[in-house]
């Protein structure tokens, strides 16, 4: 048995109480991941043609308001 099977198998038997705080665990941990990454590809650049679109949609008279 690998050991992801076994942690499957854990989280399987864990009562309602704590299945409940874990998944709010690794919820939690899943959007730091994803905010670390934002943050990234932001000081990378790699959001950079966002802004362009955003200001080309300005330009062009298309830019939706929030």
């Amino acid at each position: 048995m690998s050991k992801v099977d076994e942690i499957k198998a854990t989280i399987e038997s864990l009562p309602e109480e704590d299945f409940v705080q874990l998944r709010k665990w690794f919820t939690e941990k899943d959007w730091e991941k994803w905010d670390r990454q934002i943050e990234e590809d932001s000081q990378s650049g790699k959001l950079d043609f966002l802004i362009r679109e955003a200001i080309d949609e300005k330009n062009a008279g298309t830019l939706k308001e929030l």
